[in-house]
């Protein structure tokens, strides 16, 4: 079978030989965007001349406010990742029994709802936006529930009015997991005012980092104060506590990169939006594979390359095209697989889960994550494409 060969600068002397070729260097989904080093040495210089290393200082103000700017909220409340801003937003809610959430999302999702004693109740999603599916919350709904979480997955926007109708309706807090929808916009609004609450990431695989960290945006004055005294063991001073907490803060570290790469957001989303029209180039009228679109009436970040593979019409499994992307060391990625509910715990506490999650289930077998970000270029997404299509047409021509 004649493959392509890609070499460390891309495909400037590309071709076709027998063998296995690999990238020397592996491709990564979620590789992290890095902004200005000198900026950035520039501001670690100063935290260590500073010697003020944590505790809210400087940076971590700034960075918070920045953020809080950027999506036009009154407050953002920094922590140390979005799985701790997570879980103490629940907390500062005061949620309790069950939370209605999506299965297609992140295990932390589930998971900070289940170690706080709280049951995460797994809602279909839409086929069409993998989003929680509002149509099916409503079944899901008994007298102990107290919250709905949505996740805007891909950074493709829930159906927020529908969720907050039901939530209204049924007195439910709401609150929306917005990892994946930093800098992106609803009807024209940034998305981080809408709920109680929303929860934003800055891990090192997202479109903007702060090597780690996390926030909760608000526009409630009340529950702003209460994060800020939960994220710091409840201090309100040196020596005197008003609330139970933890340690849940931000390091000026961690700020300093978050800053630095804020500076480069708009740089970060040229790149992303780029690689994606190219990929849409490149893996176009191909039967059976359908590349997730962005609505181009909204801002979006552009930060994942997201493909369902139809096996029927393809004649190749999602698995077997991961298989192939991962010999040639393109080291793509099925999220969510295989769902919340098919992991432990929840496997075990919920193991007929699946029969309500069917959309779940076939997205799980579908869905495959392509290598972007500032790490990727038209080179090498030329050849991801190439060796995706080739997959695809031979499996074709050796299939009777």
């Amino acid at each position: 079978m004649s493959i392509i060969r890609c070499n460390k600068a891309g495909l400037d002397d590309l071709t076709v030989f027998r063998g296995r070729p690999v990238f020397e260097e592996a491709l990564h989904v979620g590789r992290p965007n890095i902004g200005s080093r000198q900026k950035f040495q520039r501001r670690l210089d100063d935290i260590l001349d500073s010697r003020w290393l944590t505790n809210s200082g400087h940076y971590v103000q700034e960075f918070e406010a920045r953020v809080a700017e950027i999506v036009g909220v009154r407050y953002c409340v920094s922590m140390c990742n979005g799985t701790t801003a997570l879980e103490i937003a629940i907390r500062a809610l005061e949620l309790t029994g069950e939370v209605i959430v999506p299965s297609f999302t992140f295990i932390a999702t589930a998971n900070v709802l289940q170690w706080q004693g709280i049951t995460p109740v797994f809602c279909d999603i839409d086929p069409k936006t993998h989003n929680i599916d509002p149509h099916k919350i409503e079944k899901m709904i008994t007298l102990r529930t107290t919250a709905i979480i949505g996740v805007h997955i891909w950074g493709r926007v829930c159906n927020i009015e529908a969720l907050q109708e039901i939530a209204d309706r049924r007195n439910l807090k709401l609150l929306f997991d917005s990892c994946h929808a930093f800098g992106c916009t609803h009807r024209g609004k940034m998305i981080g005012g809408f709920g109680d609450a929303e929860i934003l990431s800055f891990h090192a695989t997202k479109f903007i980092n702060a090597i780690e960290g996390g926030a909760v945006l608000t526009n409630n004055d009340e529950l702003a104060e209460k994060l800020r005294l939960m994220k710091n063991f409840g201090f309100t001073d040196y020596d005197k506590t008003e609330h139970i907490g933890i340690n849940g803060k931000m390091n000026e570290i961690s700020a300093a990169m978050g800053l630095t790469n804020l500076e480069s957001m708009e740089a970060f989303i040229s790149v992303n939006k780029s690689n994606y029209d190219q990929y849409r180039r490149g893996l176009s009228k191909i039967p059976g594979l359908k590349m997730i679109p962005y609505d181009e009436n909204e801002k979006n970040n552009y930060q994942y390359i997201i493909l369902e593979i139809d096996d029927s019409q393809t004649g190749i499994s999602r698995n077997a095209i991961l298989s192939i992307l991962h010999d040639k060391n393109i080291l793509a990625r099925r999220y969510f697989y295989p769902g919340c509910h098919r992991l432990e715990p929840y496997r075990s506490f919920f193991p007929h889960a699946g029969l309500m999650l069917p959309e779940t289930e076939k997205l799980c077998e579908k869905v495959l994550c392509l290598p972007t970000g500032t790490s990727v270029g038209p080179h090498e997404i030329q050849c991801i494409c190439n060796i995706i299509r080739e997959a695809i047409g031979n499996n074709r021509t050796s299939t009777p």
